[in-house]
């Protein structure tokens, strides 16, 4: 297999731009002159690791940002593996011989709900496990609980750093999600509350929780809330007051859960009781229970995310934009496990498939959010 010689490429011109400076005022501030500018743009030149920081520090970014090696191509053929496969996205890729097969992540053919598999048995009535395996590495396991379906990717980068590590992520609501890390039975939760004005409304969720321990509070994505509804949208469901209308079936999420938080604000702010909604009190226990029934045509509109509503072939109905943050407990962040997870939070790679998701942005992923 040959592949093409990894190079650095840069997007120092994008970010001058966006901060309102010319090339001899970048200089200026770096301590360059303006060709030296011209070449870093152009590729020239790969400038020093403290030139590197200056412009960083100058463009409000991460250096990481700023630079970054190529992907590597292969001369191999590649083989779409099944009809349909969109120009661009994410795709999934092996090497069958002398060929690449490439598969797209989403799809009718991709397993909605697989088989976990399992470390050991429970005897409960010797109170013990025995394992499958005497190998199983606990110290490298680690346990996120939260209802982010990007957790996966996370994991998936992580493994990339260090292929021991095994990254298991467990469904629960915000609220369940913080409980579980407050009695330690989880390593990070996933949380993603709506702020009231003037409040980290995450941020004070972790404190109420984790007062004694302290925590570490790091962003993890900004992603769009809706409403998923059938393809085309045969009912013209705009907002959420529409799901008072009469004949439109609705299934809700379960007390605690953020997104139902959300709902029940906007339906307040239209003045409409959660009595008018038809299936306010049907409850479904995650975004993919959700789809699945809208796609089997039981309900007419859920809660969710856009890449779920997406990988059922689902339309969506923007509602907000609200920041998911992992929050780690103080005691726990200098375990190798979390740092390599932290790693893999802050790398380009993860960040850049991130932003690939439909919906999803990555402008404070890896960032600090409080520390107390």
């Amino acid at each position: 297999m040959k592949h093409t010689p990894e190079k650095v490429d840069n997007r120092v011109k994008q970010y001058r731009v966006k901060a309102g400076l010319s090339q001899s005022a970048l200089a200026e501030l770096v301590g360059l002159k303006r060709q030296g500018i011209y070449d870093i743009e152009s590729g020239r030149y790969l400038p020093n690791t403290g030139v590197a920081l200056k412009l960083a520090r100058h463009l409000g970014c991460r250096v990481e940002d700023l630079f970054y090696e190529t992907v590597s191509e292969t001369d191999l053929p590649l083989v779409m593996g099944e009809d349909g496969l969109p120009d661009e996205g994410r795709v999934s890729v092996v090497k069958i011989r002398d060929r690449l097969v490439v598969y797209p992540v989403d799809g009718r053919f991709t397993f909605p709900s697989l088989l976990q598999p399992a470390d050991g048995v429970f005897l409960q009535g010797r109170g013990q496990i025995r394992f499958f395996s005497p190998d199983t590495a606990l110290d490298q396991t680690i346990l996120i609980t939260g209802c982010d379906p990007a957790f996966s990717l996370l994991a998936a980068h992580a493994a990339r750093i260090e292929p021991k590590l095994q990254m298991r992520c467990r469904f629960g609501s915000t609220h369940a999600a913080m409980e579980r890390l407050a009695l330690g039975k989880t390593h990070l939760a996933g949380v993603h509350l709506h702020n009231p004005p003037g409040e980290e409304a995450n941020v004070a969720l972790a404190r109420r929780n984790l007062n004694r321990t302290g925590a570490l509070v790091m962003g993890f994505s900004l992603m769009e809330e809706g409403l998923m509804v059938s393809r085309d949208n045969p009912l013209n469901i705009r907002t959420a007051a529409d799901l008072a209308d009469s004949g439109i079936r609705f299934v809700n999420r379960e007390p605690g859960a953020a997104l139902r938080g959300l709902l029940d604000e906007l339906l307040a702010g239209s003045g409409i009781p959660v009595t008018a909604v038809s299936g306010y009190d049907t409850l479904v226990h995650g975004h993919n229970q959700g789809a699945q029934m809208i796609a089997f045509g039981m309900a007419d509109a859920a809660l969710g995310l856009r890449p779920v509503a997406q990988a059922f072939d689902l339309d969506f109905v923007p509602l907000a934009e609200v920041r998911c943050d992992l929050v780690v407990p103080a005691d726990l962040v200098n375990m190798p496990g979390i740092q390599i997870i932290l790693d893999a939070l802050q790398g380009r790679g993860f960040r850049d498939e991130l932003s690939l998701l439909p919906g999803y942005s990555q402008k404070k992923t890896g960032t600090t959010i409080a520390a107390f």
